[in-house]
């Protein structure tokens, strides 16, 4: 059996993953008795947890909203996604949130451990921000994000694991230079070795990655910053959706909404034109239904019959026309 404090930190963990959690189950997760779990529940709340309990053949307990959040337990994986989240919202446009993440991205770095620190260190260092839309995509294994983050900072060459756009797999050795989020997902901008050229590469499609030991000097990248490189190959590639359409909004309200994601005109004061480009038309539709505003599509024709089978859909749903 562990000790007591170390069996209370482990009950605090469990009752913050469950909404609910059976008597005898948790205390066959703990390895302890019934009784030994009902005065292990009495330390967590004599420390100001909201530990609620049912009682009966059935009686179990869960943890409740309190009047004051309480010390949370996290495991290593959750404090770095918390630290990296926090530092993409200290960037927010949305006013008081900047603030208040820089104020706890502080404390949660100051009482890491010094491997997560590290680790976290690493990928603020080595992380490239942009001036628009700097959501991670999902799909991306933190662990792949960690090791590629290292590597750049530590100047180290690393080989990998990498599925082109076509599903065609190749074995790359690189050496690494920048992290870069941009428009949601992220990017590794290396020197590809065995091309004898400067690459990107997207995170989701990586995998497997290892440092070699070979530190290298850092080359001179071809552009401005990684970022600026990124986008000269996206531009570059042929995108298949080039979506254009007037709102029956202001130009403002519009670019606060969707306005990362394309580019906003003004016609009227209240009436803007939206343009986007897309690799699916899925993302255009949600952004135009979000806006709380009369449109016009003014292309593709794509986008129109996408919205025409989303209507027809979201009104059987809805019930509308039903007998």
């Amino acid at each position: 059996m562990a000790n007591t404090s170390t069996r209370t930190l482990r009950l605090l963990s469990l009752l913050q993953t469950h909404r609910y959690w059976p008597g005898e189950e948790l205390a066959d997760r703990l390895g302890v008795s019934v009784r030994t779990l009902r005065r292990d529940v009495d330390r967590l709340r004599e420390l100001g947890y909201p530990v609620e309990a049912q009682r009966g053949v059935d009686g179990g307990y869960q943890l409740a909203a309190g009047a004051a959040l309480p010390p949370l337990v996290i495991d290593d994986e959750e404090a770095v996604a918390l630290a990296v989240g926090l530092q993409a919202a200290a960037e927010s446009p949305v006013e008081g949130v900047a603030e208040a993440s820089v104020r706890v991205l502080a404390k949660v770095v100051q009482v890491m451990p010094a491997r997560l620190r590290r680790r976290v260190e690493a990928l603020r260092a080595v992380t490239v921000p942009v001036d628009w839309g700097t959501r991670a995509g999902a799909g991306v294994d933190p662990d792949v994000l960690t090791v590629v983050a290292l590597a750049c900072r530590d100047d180290e060459r690393v080989r990998f694991s990498y599925t082109a756009a076509d599903g065609r797999g190749t074995e790359r050795h690189v050496e690494p230079h920048r992290l870069v989020c941009l428009n949601r997902r992220w990017y590794l901008v290396a020197y590809d070795l065995d091309r004898a050229d400067w690459r990107s590469f997207r995170l989701d499609r990586l995998t497997a990655p290892s440092g070699s030991g070979a530190r290298f000097a850092p080359r001179t990248l071809p552009a401005a910053d990684a970022a600026e490189f990124v986008r000269a190959g996206l531009h570059g590639m042929p995108r298949p959706h080039q979506v254009e359409a007037l709102i029956e909004a202001s130009a403002d309200h519009v670019r606060a909404r969707v306005g990362r994601w394309g580019t906003v005109e003004p016609v009227t004061p209240h009436r803007c034109r939206l343009r986007m480009t897309a690799d699916s038309l899925d993302w255009p539709a949600m952004a135009l239904g979000s806006l709380g505003a009369e449109f016009e599509v003014i292309a593709p024709d794509a986008l129109r019959s996408l919205l025409a089978d989303w209507s027809a859909r979201f009104a059987r749903g809805a019930g509308v026309g039903a007998e």
